[in-house]
């Protein structure tokens, strides 16, 4: 007979301290680096970058204990052995994917926070970063929403930290609303899968919605299309991509680059996670859906592109902003195509969303480059960049190739294969039709931005400037970072998918 004891030890959880080691890292060093920016004199805040950059490096590093088989802890100790945090494959390929792309941030921001509060910025860039690392673990929808706010709310602050700045404080606005209202109707739409189903694990999700009770079905499918439309928002899918532009333009660049990279990549894990492991019973509600948004997100994106003027302020970077909406219907393409073929296509939209993120960032690398002699960032600001900093244009030029999906990009070019087929695997011929415009339209405004670099300026025009002082080191490190792992991945782009291979259950 169980004694009481014995009952109440049975309840106790034990904790896989490794399998949580990567988010626990980035958020115990964001808690160092706000009570060290107390005691640290302005000189040496510096230094403060430099620790950011040691943690999610630390973080990093401790991924690859891991490598070696599935880990889970908080899991439930009666009926169902659900466990709420996992260390699996995907897991570990996303937080490698959204802690690299923190440091490479954290890489461009390091002597670009003169003006910023130095403590409050890369507190609330490792707490960001702890939760986007958080969130491909979790496996409650509790959990999951809860690493998603802790990876949004920190976002918010970044976008309108620049003080004074009146476009930084609209753009924190816009998103926060936005980002607020996806968050709401999330929460709705989870409330009524719970109350539907009686659980919130994932695993335990997938068996229930399958024979959930005829009086709550109606119930039990609203909650699955407002959690999907929640995390739609989160993913810039259009019609709820109304925010970017505004916010990439408004917040500091590098934080428009974190956007653009780990934001896009914690609403598409959070997708993934909750089409694929939850709401399977659910596929010919979610499919269909998902492909639709795909093929309207990725006109959007592209026609928006297209209309970007070369003289306009910030051009560049909102010319990237719309691209990075294109880009989110390209990986859209392969979730609805799981609906139909099951959750082994996820595997391309991972792919895609790695070389997404090398080459991107990169883009963004040379920006900031770009916007240190010339602030206003117009694509006019490019035209003969070859001239006085060949490096950096040829860096540039490399990245939009793959953004287009040209050689000598072959990484971009896989990827959008990859995708392409997924699509026609799937039956899903209409969307393979609209993603092969949609890249061809793409085309255009890559290479215009590409010629424009080897161009000469024309009469009384001026040509982008030398860079008059060096660059610094870690901006510098940034762009030859990602130039190499894209050169490295273009040169073996099967390695790609092999790693991003995924197996869900």
């Amino acid at each position: 007979m169980t004694t009481a004891a014995e009952s109440a030890t049975s309840l106790v959880q034990s904790v896989d301290w490794l399998a949580i080691a990567p988010p626990l890292t980035a958020a115990a060093v964001a808690l160092v680096v706000l009570v060290a920016d107390l005691f640290v004199t302005e000189a040496r805040k510096p230094l403060l970058g430099y620790g950011a950059v040691a943690g999610l490096v630390a973080a990093l590093a401790l991924i690859v204990p891991l490598h070696d088989g599935d880990r889970s802890t908080f899991c439930l100790t009666t009926g169902s052995r659900a466990c709420s945090y996992t260390a699996d494959h995907f897991t570990l390929v996303i937080q490698a994917l959204v802690l690299g792309g923190a440091l490479l941030t954290a890489l461009l921001s390091i002597g670009d926070t003169r003006r910023l509060p130095a403590g409050e910025f890369w507190f609330l860039l490792l707490s960001s970063a702890a939760g986007a690392a958080l969130l491909p673990a979790s496996r409650d929808l509790a959990t999951l929403v809860v690493a998603l706010e802790v990876a949004s709310l920190p976002a918010f602050a970044l976008v309108g930290i620049k003080r004074g700045d009146r476009r930084s404080s609209e753009a924190a606005l816009k998103f926060f609303l936005s980002s607020v209202t996806a968050t709401a109707v999330m929460l709705l739409g989870v409330s009524f899968v719970y109350a539907a189903t009686g659980t919130l694990h994932l695993t335990d999700l997938a068996g229930r919605l399958g024979h959930v009770d005829p009086g709550l079905s109606t119930l039990a499918g609203a909650g699955v299309a407002l959690t999907l439309v929640g995390f739609a928002f989160k993913t810039a899918a259009a019609p709820f991509h109304f925010w970017v532009p505004d916010t990439y333009v408004g917040a500091p660049l590098p934080i428009a680059a974190y956007l653009s990279v780990v934001g896009k990549a914690v609403g598409f894990t959070g997708l993934i996670l909750v089409t694929v492991i939850a709401f399977p019973a659910y596929a010919d509600v979610w499919g269909p859906a998902l492909a639709v948004l795909a093929a309207l997100t990725m006109t959007v994106g592209n026609v928006a592109a297209l209309r970007q003027s070369a003289s306009r302020a910030r051009g560049a970077v909102r010319l990237l902003a719309w691209s990075s909406v294109a880009q989110a219907g390209y990986l859209l393409v392969p979730l609805a195509a799981a609906a139909y073929a099951g959750e082994r296509r996820i595997g391309s939209t991972v792919a895609y969303a790695l070389m997404y993120a090398v080459v991107n960032l990169g883009a963004f690398a040379v920006a900031a480059l770009v916007a240190r002699t010339r602030p206003g960032n117009r694509l006019d600001d490019y035209r003969g960049l070859y001239a006085t900093r060949p490096s950096a244009a040829l860096a540039l030029a490399f990245f939009l190739l793959c953004l287009a999906g040209l050689p000598p990009g072959i990484i971009g070019l896989f990827a959008k294969v990859t995708v392409f087929s997924a699509a026609v695997d799937a039956g899903l011929g209409w969307l393979a039709v609209v993603m092969a415009v949609n890249v061809v339209v793409a085309l255009y405004y890559y290479l215009r931005w590409t010629a424009a670099l080897f161009r000469a300026p024309a009469d009384g025009e001026e040509a982008a400037p030398a860079v008059r002082h060096r660059a610094p080191a870690p901006l510098t490190a940034a762009i030859v970072l990602t130039a190499a792992a894209g050169v490295v991945l273009s040169g073996a782009p099967q390695t790609v998918l092999r790693f991003a291979a995924v197996n869900l259950f």
